[in-house]
């Protein structure tokens, strides 16, 4: 969609002051969607200030998985002509092209190359998009791709983000930034070295929510923040796990989920037959054996996934290990091949970062910056944390722990470490993580001393005045110290849910996945020191630091100090004690 361009000269403090004290700017946003303005179609260019390019940028995405097709799904074809894909694994291959069809919230989130380009065939896709298994291989053979989208394990983003900036590559990597705080450092370093745009995915950065209630708390709304809590709760629990995901059974009869694939694949196919046995099918069959067919086909992709048990394909081909884990006598209780490290990479520390890297680092990056916006939009280290983790729910069958929690201390806008008083002038920030009870979901609770601000699952909000549960919440404009600003008011008497104002209240429900896409496009075709990726090498590095210190104040049992220097992308200091070194990638 063309945006005339009096909307695309509105910028964030543009469309800060054209809406003066009007802490919900609902308005803007009706009057875009109105018009008909949604994302991936001009939202984010109206709503960020950002413009169009006039060529899409050329990208290869390294791993197509659960978050890779996730970004995929998000991508807008004005801005992004992906050329070349690269994955190990026949599933996620086949779900680059195809999408997720085992559910309709998959497949809204996963749709897959050729609905999002509107290719009729995979071979039509394969015509445009080449196909790797080794993401070095892509970088080898693809020198006209520009860019790269990386959403691969853990362990392997700071390898691939220096390889991909050091052929001259643009890159977007998945949160957490690296494994380490050292590889973070090298990364940010490369990137500065080669003049080259880094940026990292954590999406709230670009979800208008989010922007709604920085600006709320900017506006004073909320009064003197000194509280946030926050967390990520999930119902998991032993084979009902999301992150351990079944593997064919031949590469692991033993395992507890053997078999699981093998007897959908036989279910789904009896369903199919059944459907396709119906005499005259409606145009709702029709659809139905569509559906089947390619969950069928999806289903034996994912069979597919066996040939990296051994043989020339193996995972260990692509550095994936075997384990034993042995408990205290010494003896062995559970045995790990490398496919299962690939497949549940997010169960393993070498290969993934546990609760904290996955779910907290999005959370704690949102509390930081909620806390920069009374701080002048100025971004903040952590003074301190203290937590906790343990593992009482899951057997051996992994590394990371089933809970954690966390207590950090930030700076408040008057907190000054020279006087006794000032050492006090704290904003405290509690997370939690936990598997087996998935009450209360995920989402963040930001307390001031005039209101309360809840923010559910990226998607709503809900705002209070202060503790209140009666009565009607409104804002409304007053005059204070000759300025005008707005503050909360609750009138009259009502049940709990009256007493709460939507922060929100319009059908914007993206969760800012495709707006950060588009905006890194337009940063590379648009070169400038003043245009950079909103999660940028330095504010990646402090979500990193934050999330990798809480993990080691978890297991060492501690409370750990942040050390400025650990913040500086230049300084060799790091929370592990590993020095960063550029050079030591081949």
């Amino acid at each position: 969609m063309n945006l005339t361009a009096e909307h695309q000269a509105v910028g964030k403090e543009n469309l800060h002051a054209a809406l003066g004290s009007r802490a919900l700017r609902r308005e803007f946003l009706q009057k875009g969607i109105a018009r008909g303005i949604r994302s991936k179609q001009g939202l984010g260019p109206y709503y960020f200030g950002y413009g169009e390019v006039n060529q899409p940028i050329r990208v290869g995405v390294l791993g197509t998985g659960d978050e890779g097709c996730v970004l995929i799904g998000a991508i807008n074809p004005d801005y992004v002509e992906v050329k070349a894909i690269a994955d190990i694994r026949p599933y996620n291959r086949h779900r680059a092209f195809h999408g997720d069809a085992y559910s309709p919230a998959a497949l809204k989130a996963r749709p897959g190359l050729m609905a999002i380009y509107g290719w009729r065939s995979e071979e039509e896709a394969r015509r445009h998009v080449k196909v790797y298994h080794d993401y070095r291989e892509l970088l080898a053979n693809e020198p006209d791709i520009e860019a790269v989208i990386i959403a691969l394990p853990l362990h392997l983003h700071a390898p691939a983000a220096i390889a991909a900036m050091k052929a001259g590559k643009h890159v977007l990597t998945e949160k957490l930034m690296g494994h380490s705080v050292r590889e973070c450092k090298e990364m940010a370093q490369v990137a500065a070295q080669t003049g080259l745009y880094m940026a990292t995915g954590h999406q709230r950065h670009y979800n208008i929510l989010y922007d709604n209630a920085v600006y709320l708390i900017r506006s004073g709304l909320l009064g003197q923040l000194h509280y946030i809590r926050a967390q990520w709760h999930r119902a998991n629990l032993p084979d009902r796990d999301s992150w351990k995901q079944p593997l064919p059974r031949e590469a692991k009869p033993d395992d507890s989920l053997a078999g699981t694939l093998e007897e959908q694949l036989r279910r789904w196919q009896q369903k199919l037959a059944e459907l396709k046995r119906i005499e005259k099918p409606t145009e709702k069959d029709l659809q139905e054996i569509a559906l089947w067919e390619r969950r069928v086909r999806q289903k034996q992709a994912q069979l597919e996934d066996v040939i990296l048990a051994s043989g020339p394909q193996s995972a260990t081909k692509y550095g994936y290990q075997d384990k034993e884990i042995r408990d205290a006598a010494g003896q062995v209780v559970y045995r790990r091949p490398a496919i299962e490290e690939l497949i549940r990479w997010r169960l393993w520390d070498r290969t993934g970062g546990g609760l904290m890297a996955e779910l907290g680092s999005h959370q704690l990056d949102a509390a930081s910056i909620f806390i920069a916006a009374v701080h002048g939009g100025k971004k903040q280290r952590p003074l301190s944390v203290v937590a906790a983790a343990n593992r009482p729910l899951f057997p051996p069958d992994r590394d990371v722990e089933d809970h954690v929690f966390c207590l950090f201390e930030f700076p408040a806008p008057d907190y000054d470490p020279q006087s006794e008083d000032g050492r006090m002038k704290k904003i405290g920030v509690a997370y939690a993580s936990i598997n087996g009870n998935g009450w209360g979901g995920y989402g963040e609770t930001v307390f001031g001393t005039e209101g309360t601000l809840i923010l559910q699952r990226e998607l709503e909000g809900l705002l209070y005045k202060g503790s209140a549960v009666n009565g009607k919440t409104r804002v409304v404009t007053k005059k204070e110290a000759g300025q005008q600003r707005p503050v909360l008011e609750t009138t009259g008497d009502g049940d709990p849910l009256s007493a709460a104002i939507g922060l929100q209240g319009l059908d914007v429900t993206e969760r800012g996945y495709a707006e950060q896409i588009e905006h890194w496009a337009w940063c590379i075709r648009n070169p400038d020191p003043e245009n950079k990726p909103r999660c940028h090498p330095e504010v990646a590095l402090a979500d990193a630091v934050i999330a990798l210190t809480a993990n080691r104040a978890a297991r060492e049992g501690r409370r750990i100090e942040f050390r400025p220097e650990w913040f500086d992308p230049n300084d060799p200091a790091t929370p592990e004690g590993e020095k960063p070194d550029p050079g030591r990638y081949a």
